[in-house]
C-alpha cells in the first residue's frame, strides 16, 4: 500500500511519462497535440484516461448537467457508432446513464483494461501499450466527427 503522497508522486510519473512519450506524435491533422488533456472543443464533452490499482479505462464521457442535452450528445454518438468503431478498430461499451464517484450523472463510451496498476512501474509498457493507439484513433474519429456535434454548441 502506498501513502497518500507516494500515490500522487506514481501518478504524476506515469502521466508525465506518458505525455513525454507521446509528445512527439502529431494529431490526425498533423498539428501537435496535449494526448493527456485533450481538448474536443465541445463544452462537457471529454476523451478522458484513467488508470488506477485495479484498471485503465479510456472514455469519451459525457458531462452536461442537463439530462435531455447529455442524451443528445450521446444519440449524436449513437449516430456516429459506425465511424467510431472503424477509427477504433474494436466495439466499446456504451452506457447511457452512468453516474461518477461524486453522484453526478453522465453518458459515456469506454475501453477498459483490468489487471494494470498504474502503482507498478512494471505495468506501465502496458498501460502505455493500451492508451496510444486509443487516443490516436480517438483523434482521428474526432478530427471527421466533430462538425456533427456543430447544432450541439
Amino acid at each position: 500500500m502506498y501513502s497518500k503522497a507516494e500515490a500522487t508522486e506514481l501518478r504524476q510519473a506515469f502521466w508525465t511519462a506518458f505525455g513525454q512519450y507521446m509528445a512527439p506524435v502529431p494529431s490526425a491533422e498533423g498539428e501537435s497535440r496535449n494526448w493527456i488533456n485533450y481538448k474536443t472543443g465541445l463544452k462537457h464533452v471529454y476523451f478522458r484516461m484513467q488508470a488506477d490499482n485495479r484498471r485503465a479505462t479510456i472514455a469519451i464521457e459525457m458531462t452536461h448537467p442537463d439530462a435531455g442535452i447529455r442524451e443528445l450528445f450521446f444519440e449524436q454518438f449513437l449516430e456516429l457508432e459506425a465511424l467510431l468503431h472503424e477509427a477504433l478498430g474494436e466495439e466499446w461499451t456504451w452506457e447511457p446513464n452512468a453516474t461518477d464517484a461524486n453522484g453526478l450523472p453522465y453518458s459515456r463510451i469506454y475501453k477498459e483494461l483490468g489487471g494494470v496498476n498504474l502503482f507498478n512501474r512494471n505495468d506501465w509498457p502496458a498501460l502505455i501499450s493500451f492508451f496510444k493507439p486509443r487516443i490516436i484513433a480517438l483523434d482521428a474519429f474526432w478530427t471527421d466527427a466533430q462538425y456533427a456535434f456543430e447544432a450541439l454548441k
